[in-house]
């Protein structure tokens, strides 16, 4: 069987083989439990700790900074439920904007059903957040602002260091899910000023199944999970030890791959995007075009669902928005925040590549997609 060509980095990246190769010692040999004094568990310990230094180099953090979790949205919602949870004697009004995903969306509703306002921030036609939008919304009793850093469906990336600096002069925290970006483009926590930051190993090439927070040190959290001490307290039960040693070397194939690979993708990007183009009169690029995802390219095609497109397209696996809730073929969220018409959110297509993507692949899924495109409307 042909494999299609694969352009769904955005919904996750296969392992790279050097993360393969370092996360195998830790699946046959070094089983020991990171907290057993022993030999074994001193050996797990200090794989542990040197991942946490491998991840916090990656985002310009400390180590003990970087709270390991068993993904991005177990990371989101200890940010946002344990965040208001140490801070709700202060007061108890959040803020967050209308494109988050909904491992961001769901806790903050969660807490409107028990009694807290949020506010939602809109966005601009690019899927932006307006600092002055949120400079009016900061009110005495808001206790934590969560905005997105890259946006999973459309690429765009928020100004977050702009936000950040408004919530830091109120003494506000902030946080931000960077699972999109980390890996993709320099994520830098001091520059961007954030309290608090999400990634996921799965988008840059570490396994499923383990992800982090940063947790600037002096920021108040209280935990959402109760055992034993592990992860400062925050984060219980016996560390996935092999994984969290996967993040940290793919951690540090993605600091010695930048900027390199962001430049790379985003000529492909652009590349795919002109091809594309030029073939299609009425294409229409969804997002920013400029801020946004190097790896990520968001297009409507006109005149066709993009979900039969993609299904007639069995060379190129692509998706046509989040792989959290691909099922519908209604408008997606952050195209509706976005006041993308219903006509154009229906030929929308998510293309996102990655470091194993060539310039051979992105000639073979532009031709592919341009000669279904023009099947399917000759028969319109």
């Amino acid at each position: 069987m042909t494999l299609p060509l694969y352009l769904d980095y955005n919904a996750t990246t296969p392992v790279a083989p050097e993360v393969a190769d370092a996360v195998e010692p830790y699946l046959r040999e070094h089983f020991g439990n990171p907290s057993s004094s022993h030999v074994f568990g001193r050996r797990a310990h200090d794989a542990v700790e040197q991942a946490r230094s491998q991840v916090a180099t990656l985002i310009g953090a400390r180590p003990g900074e970087i709270v390991f979790t068993g993904c991005a949205t177990e990371a989101n919602n200890l940010a946002i439920l344990g965040g208001t949870r140490a801070l709700q004697e202060r007061g108890r009004h959040l803020i967050t904007s209308a494109v988050e995903h909904p491992s961001v969306s769901q806790p903050t509703a969660r807490l409107r059903a028990v009694g807290w306002e949020v506010t939602v921030l809109g966005v601009d036609e690019f899927g932006r957040v307006s600092p002055e939008a949120l400079a009016a919304a900061l009110r005495d009793d808001t206790v934590l602002v969560s905005v997105m850093h890259g946006n999973n469906e459309v690429g765009t990336m928020q100004p977050i260091a702009e936000l950040a600096a408004l919530t830091s002069r109120h003494g506000v925290p902030f946080h931000t899910d960077a699972a999109q970006s980390v890996g993709k483009v320099r994520v830098d926590v001091g520059a961007l000023g954030v309290d608090l930051l999400t990634l996921a190993g799965h988008k840059f090439y570490a396994p499923k199944g383990i992800g982090a927070l940063f947790v600037r040190e002096g920021t108040p959290i209280a935990p959402i999970l109760f055992g034993a001490g592990h992860e400062r307290g925050l984060r219980p039960g016996t560390e996935n030890v092999s994984h969290i040693v996967g993040l940290g070397a793919a951690a540090s194939l993605a600091q010695r791959r930048l900027p390199a690979i962001s430049d790379r993708l985003r000529e492909q990007r652009d590349a795919l995007n002109r091809r594309l183009a030029e073939a299609i009169p009425g294409l229409v690029l969804n997002g920013h075009s400029d801020e946004r995802l190097p790896n990520t390219l968001h297009v409507s095609f006109p005149g066709v669902s993009g979900r039969e497109l993609l299904a007639r397209t069995p060379s190129v696996a692509a998706s046509v928005g989040s792989a959290c809730h691909e099922e519908t073929d209604g408008v997606s969220g952050v195209l509706g925040a976005m006041g993308v018409e219903p006509a154009r959110a229906l030929g929308a297509v998510r293309l996102s590549i990655g470091e194993p993507t060539t310039d051979d692949d992105i000639g073979q899924a532009a031709d592919a997609l341009v000669a279904t495109w023009r099947a399917l409307r000759s028969h319109a």
